[in-house]
């Protein structure tokens, strides 16, 4: 123990060689790109002008942007529902049962962070749609709109985000085991009693986790939602594709303004998460 003490604390070149080229690889990719949204999105709307706090208020007091950011929050709110749900019960049934496909389900889990979401789009397309799409006819039958509609988006966004929830409990599933479960079951506890008084707290802070991260990304989907999504103004248009239309049309100042604020939601997702791993550990 003394031995890696030592060798962590020597210091030679090779040390500071790596620690220069990490710094200059982040400040290059990440702090320079994020500075450059930051200071043009409190520069002033036109040459002369104040510059700050206002003029950022005023850009996102356009209607358009409003309701830009309010379907982001819904299709990211029930796409995170979604997950949660099915998140947990997908990961107990991954670690809790042994069943024909088992890891075939584990495999296609994993699958949306390994496809582009452009793809996953283009396959809601194909099933949805109310033209050549299998159920799209007879759901359009029945009343219901899935693509170019807020539920085709929220599906996107749902699928793209579904592995985060699942990935954060399986772990923690197999680590605390099945003995607390087994010892309440001896004892006359049902199903739901297990899962509310034994399970459910074991997991909280993995769900948690996984929740905000899951968040994060359903915030930031853009290539599923574009496919899916009619993509106009007051029609389809999410935050992320607010961004991209605004800075096609030379509209650049709302552009930095709509990135500024998924930004800042990115990072208080990472904070987040930093205050429920040490709580975790606590």
């Amino acid at each position: 123990m003394a031995d890696t003490r030592q060798i962590r604390s020597r210091k030679g070149p090779v040390t500071y060689l790596l620690r220069t080229f990490v710094i200059a690889y982040l400040a290059v990719l990440v702090v320079w790109p994020l500075y450059e949204v930051t200071a043009r999105t409190f520069a002033p709307l036109e040459r002369g002008a104040a510059s700050g706090i206002g003029p950022f208020l005023e850009r996102l007091q356009d209607p358009s942007v409003t309701y830009a950011f309010g379907l982001t929050a819904t299709c990211a709110f029930w796409a995170v529902v979604i997950n949660t749900v099915f998140g947990v019960g997908i990961s107990l049934l991954l670690v809790r049962y042994q069943f024909p496909g088992r890891r075939i389900l584990s495999v296609l889990v994993d699958l949306p962070m390994s496809v582009s979401p452009v793809v996953v789009g283009l396959a809601l397309v194909l099933a949805y749609s109310s033209g050549k799409g299998w159920f799209g006819g007879a759901l359009e039958a029945a009343g219901v709109f899935i693509i170019g509609s807020t539920p085709g988006m929220i599906m996107a966004t749902a699928f793209v985000s579904l592995p985060l929830v699942i990935r954060e409990v399986v772990p923690v599933l197999e680590e605390i085991g099945t003995d607390a479960e087994l010892a309440a079951s001896s004892l006359g506890a049902d199903g739901w009693q297990i899962f509310r008084r034994i399970t459910l707290p074991s997991i909280k802070w993995a769900v948690v986790y996984g929740v905000v991260l899951s968040l994060a990304r359903s915030l930031g989907e853009f290539g599923a939602v574009k496919i899916v999504s009619p993509g106009a103004a007051f029609r389809g248009e999410t935050a992320t594709l607010l961004i991209q239309n605004r800075y096609s049309n030379y509209e650049e100042p709302t552009a930095y303004a709509a990135a500024f604020v998924l930004v800042l939601a990115s990072v208080l997702a990472l904070v987040v998460v930093s205050l429920i791993r040490k709580e975790d550990r606590s």
